[in-house]
C-alpha cells in the first residue's frame, strides 16, 4: 500500500519531465529551422 501512496507523485514527476523535454525539443527544432532559413542557398549542404 505504501507504493500506491507514492504512485501519484512518481507518475506526476514523469509527466512533468516528459512535458518539459517535449517543450524543450519543440523550441530547439523551431530555433534550428529559423537558423537554417538564414543560411544562403549555395551554402546549404542538406538541399
Amino acid at each position: 500500500m505504501i507504493a500506491l501512496r507514492n504512485a501519484a507523485h512518481v507518475v506526476g514527476s514523469y509527466a512533468i519531465t516528459f512535458a518539459a523535454i517535449a517543450v524543450y525539443t519543440w523550441n530547439l527544432l523551431r530555433r534550428a529551422r529559423k537558423a537554417a532559413r538564414q543560411v544562403p542557398v549555395e551554402d546549404r549542404p542538406w538541399t
